[in-house]
């Protein structure tokens, strides 16, 4: 059973910094893409950042140059380092792993900001 488990979340204000980690347990396949999802209630799930297993990024345009996202293959971690953080980026934070048959998405973690 593959398992993300999240950490980093919290309150911050704005212009902070937050960084969230996942790791990933519980497969012996190779994850092909992690990557960072957020939601906010009656709203779509939307990307923040991915990254492949090559190091190839992708992050959403209301993120860009503000969010880093990073990745350590051999402990199936993947990192967001989050500065000039705004009230806007409210949301639950989740994380996602995509295998080559399968994806897998963490409980989330709540990153609040503060004017």
């Amino acid at each position: 059973q593959v398992q993300l488990v999240e950490s980093g979340g919290g309150l911050v204000q704005a212009g902070g910094s937050l960084r969230l980690s996942c790791a990933a347990s519980g497969s012996r396949d190779s994850i092909r893409h992690m990557g960072w999802y957020r939601q906010a209630p009656g709203k779509e799930r939307e990307l923040v950042a991915s990254i492949t297993s090559g190091g190839i990024t992708n992050y959403g345009d209301s993120v860009k140059g503000r969010f880093t996202i990073s990745r350590d293959n051999a402990k199936n971690a993947v990192l967001l380092q989050m500065n000039g953080l705004k009230p806007e980026d409210t949301d639950v934070y989740y994380c996602n792993a995509v295998f080559q048959f399968s994806s897998y998405w963490g409980r989330g973690t709540q990153v609040t900001v503060s004017s």
